[in-house]
């Protein structure tokens, strides 16, 4: 039985196709030999995916698609490593887990953040924290997944915030936390389209001998940026290289946050409602259709493309590779799916383009305020 080093607060498909993916990778080749328990962040009850995967004993499938230098790549795994999903009430049962070494989350843009009096992620990690250092167990490193400019960092500073609430003598707590804890800042990339279509899930069960609902597809391309302070090894506790992974640690990873959250995940949220309301479904789809390929274009070489503080080769190429995994045709990447939490997603990928276009140009970016109007559109009828 594989120990629990890995808390992961979040059950959806990115951190199964990315991070589970990983800690699978190091389990079976780097001897890593940890399990990842899943803590649901929202709801007093399980979901409907969380109950199956608990019926499947944590164990699901992955399925990685796309087209590797003209070459189709599908590789269909076993994901073992991930114990079972709980909810968050039961959180400070897991703080006594001498083995317990990593935390990582993904609870979207908006699940990092300060509410006073509220029970939001921050704060559940400072009932976690509270519980483990009262147990006198060792500090634990955070690594978040949210799409946020220095996440780890926000993360801190929110259960500080939440700390200060706190009544009585916090002094050993708040050292606990600020010297025997280390919070990582990250950037990651995958395209994680979630669950397949019908017929490939279909042909999925015939190759498996088993029709496994959980089952999760993603593209093989994949990217772990994870910002450490100065003289931390973290590749000594968690392998990720020594596994193969495609990570970097760095003490400084804004040049390539910059870089894939606005040739990326902009793009992406820009062209999401103007892609619904011309009928397409899916990303692919809108990259298929001439027109939409063009404004696409437009968006990354026109609009984005001088706004990022790169070479322009080095630039052109990342931006071209963005493109090519758009139109992959077996992600099958929902733009509803990409829809979820619009507001904040533009506010932290969009907002910071077009500042800095028009501090270039003296004027709007076109075709991205083009996306926001289709965004205004959309919740102005949500009303």
């Amino acid at each position: 039985m594989k120990e629990t080093k890995i808390l992961q607060f979040g059950e959806g498909n990115f951190l199964r196709c990315f991070i589970d993916w990983m800690v699978q990778k190091m389990n079976d080749r780097a001897g890593f030999g940890g399990a990842v328990q899943i803590i649901q962040p929202i709801g007093d009850e399980l979901c409907v995916p969380s109950k199956i995967l608990n019926d499947r004993g944590g164990k699901y499938h992955t399925c990685l698609r796309g087209v590797i230098g003209g070459k189709t790549v599908e590789e269909l795994e076993e994901i073992s490593c991930v114990k079972g999903v709980d909810i968050a009430a039961n959180l400070e049962k897991y703080a006594n887990l001498p083995s317990l070494r990593f935390v990582v989350s993904n609870t979207t843009e908006a699940g990092i953040q300060y509410v006073k009096g509220q029970d939001t992620f921050p704060a559940k990690v400072l009932r976690l924290l509270k519980a483990r250092c009262a147990a006198g167990l060792p500090g634990l490193v955070f690594i978040p997944c949210e799409l946020i400019e220095h996440n780890g960092d926000n993360l801190k500073a929110c259960v500080l915030k939440h700390l200060a609430d706190e009544t009585g003598d916090t002094a050993a707590l708040k050292s606990y936390i600020e010297n025997g804890c280390v919070f990582c800042s990250t950037l990651v990339d995958r395209i994680v389209a979630g669950r397949p279509d019908p017929e490939s899930a279909e042909r999925y069960a015939r190759e498996l001998g088993e029709k496994d609902d959980v089952l999760v597809c993603g593209e093989p391309f994949h990217f772990f940026v994870i910002e450490t302070p100065a003289g931390f090894d973290l590749e000594s506790e968690l392998p990720l290289k020594k596994a193969g992974v495609n990570v970097v640690y760095t003490t400084d990873m804004q040049p390539y946050r910059t870089r894939k959250v606005r040739f990326l995940n902009a793009t992406h949220t820009t062209m999401v409602y103007l892609g619904l309301e011309k009928g397409f479904s899916e990303v692919a789809q809108c990259i298929a259709d001439p027109d939409f390929n063009a404004f696409v274009r437009k968006v990354v070489f026109e609009e984005i493309f001088p706004t990022v503080a790169l070479p322009d080769a080095e630039k052109k190429e990342y931006a071209e590779s963005i493109l090519e995994r758009f139109a992959n045709p077996f992600a099958h990447h929902q733009l509803k799916s990409i829809a979820l939490n619009t507001v904040a997603k533009w506010k932290t990928r969009c907002l910071p383009v077009v500042c800095d276009y028009y501090k270039m140009f003296g004027k709007l970016p076109e075709a991205m305020m083009q996306g926001y109007e289709a965004t205004a559109r959309h919740y102005d009828s949500a009303k």
